[in-house]
């Protein structure tokens, strides 16, 4: 039976466990980048080599969510279109997000190699961080396409049915880049650019994989000339699911700002340093998260399309009670080891004293966290962008970023990490009760013709 279709017809554990596996081990490896780049660079350079990368991280995120926007957007489409028996359809979709992506990281290079400095003090960087910081991103940007080609059609790796070969993308590109940063940083002493040059080397690695792969015989859908060119409603439906996931990671990046703005007002570069650790930790606990929100996608997304609500409805359950688990573990091991984590960047004891609290205090809420993550991704999976953009918007703008600028003018820096666990709890709580109604009307939904039309609105116009 073919990879696709199984996903029909298999029992749904099976296929979560077969499909999220992968991608969990290969978005906590994905995750090794800017950790052991902070890891590094904390141990060879410094609080203020932490600081640089933590300022430029927003930069970064940026160019993840060009990755998101057109990897994972295809991808839904993709795994929609297969679930419809629409391969030639699927196969446009393939090609047309291709493109998208190679001319988003091209623009995303030059863009960033223009306004580097601008960027970097707008963003909060001190006179003192800010050639760290510059050092850094400068040969980041160069690697711009690398990073958002890979990211991006790795997405369609798993949609195509080998969960395992993206894994194996992501290790390839976490592995080479580790061996790289030590090669670079420790023995040929190059610091900041060293970190650089090992990842978008790493990358460019990981892009020339993926396509090999969609050009070889191990994928089921291929890369053809003639859906490289760009359609319009290709591009419309794409950017449509995309989208979701793309106002997040501008919305991440965002908060970043403001918080290493409002971290330098009230606890100067210490605190930018510090809370450069804490983004590590927390990339670390919910990118296990993230993969099992990734393994569920392609299943709920072709079962949706072809129009299996019990299916649906196991494989998000499945997945929800896994993220809770995946999450509860991670805040026990916050709990009981914060110094030591944070040990693993820097031993300064100012340094490990404020975030060792800070940790503990910005992550309260994290074992309701993961279920939040799964359930606003569920609406993406099933085509109902614009419901899946506002509920995914929730912790990160709708909530927090206002926290974030009222909390510090009466409680200081304490006030301004009480703000993340108020945005969490609220934002779990809204995302619970649209969520709940999402899943109570699905048979109704499904059957109803006038659904179906709306539906034919947002992603039937990516037929030709």
């Amino acid at each position: 039976m073919n990879e696709v279709t199984q996903l029909g017809t298999e029992r749904i554990a099976k296929l979560l466990f077969r499909f999220s596996l992968p991608a969990i081990v290969g978005m906590v490896v994905n995750s090794l980048y800017n950790i052991v780049d902070r890891i590094f660079i904390g141990n060879n350079v410094g609080p203020n080599g932490i600081a640089g990368i933590t300022i430029g991280f927003p930069i970064m995120i940026i160019l993840m969510a060009m990755g998101l926007l057109f990897g994972v957007g295809g991808a839904t489409l993709f795994s929609i279109r297969l679930g419809e028996g629409k391969t030639a359809e699927a196969e446009e979709i393939l090609g047309n997000s291709f493109v998208l992506l190679i001319l988003a990281g091209i623009l995303f290079m030059i863009l960033g190699q223009i306004f580097l400095s601008t960027l970097l003090t707008a963003f909060g960087a001190s006179e003192a961080v800010l050639p760290y910081s510059r050092e850094y991103m400068e040969i980041i940007f160069y690697g711009a396409v690398f990073q958002v080609v890979g990211m991006g059609m790795n997405n369609f790796v798993r949609a195509d049915g080998n969960p395992k070969i993206a894994m194996y993308t992501m290790f390839l590109a976490a592995g080479l880049n580790t061996v790289l940063d030590a090669l670079f940083i420790i023995v040929f002493g190059m610091g900041m650019a060293g970190a650089a040059l090992a990842t978008i080397m790493a990358q460019c690695v990981a892009a020339i994989w993926v396509v090999g792969y969609f050009l070889g015989p191990r994928s089921t859908n291929k890369l053809r000339l003639k859906y490289l060119k760009l359609k319009l409603p290709a591009v419309v439906g794409i950017t449509s699911l995309g989208i979701p996931g793309f106002s997040l990671q501008l919305a991440n990046s965002l908060l970043n700002v403001i918080l290493n703005k409002s971290l330098l007002i009230y606890g100067g570069d210490l605190a930018v340093s510090g809370m450069g650790i804490i983004n590590s930790l927390m990339t670390i606990m919910l990118m296990p998260v993230i993969g099992i929100r990734q393994g569920v996608q392609p299943i709920i997304g072709y079962n949706y399309g072809a129009r299996k609500p019990e299916r649906v409805k196991t494989a998000v359950k499945l997945a929800s009670i896994a993220a809770t688990a995946i999450v509860i573990a991670g805040y026990a091991v916050i709990r009981l080891f914060p110094e030591q984590l944070v040990r693993l960047f820097n031993n300064t004891p100012e340094l490990v004293e404020f975030t060792s609290f800070a940790l503990l205090t910005w992550t309260l809420c994290l074992p309701i966290v993961g279920f939040q993550i799964i359930a606003s991704s569920y609406f993406q999976c099933i085509g109902r962008a614009l419901m899946a953009m506002f509920l995914t918007l929730t912790r990160q703008v709708i909530f927090l970023i206002p926290a974030l600028l009222i909390f510090p003018r009466f409680w200081g820096l304490t006030g301004l990490l009480y703000a993340a666990p108020f945005a969490d709890f609220f934002a779990v709580l809204l995302t619970g009760i649209f969520f709940y109604f999402a899943m109570k009307n699905l048979e109704r939904d499904l059957a109803s013709e006038s659904l179906l039309a709306n539906r034919s609105g947002i992603l039937d116009e990516c037929l030709p």
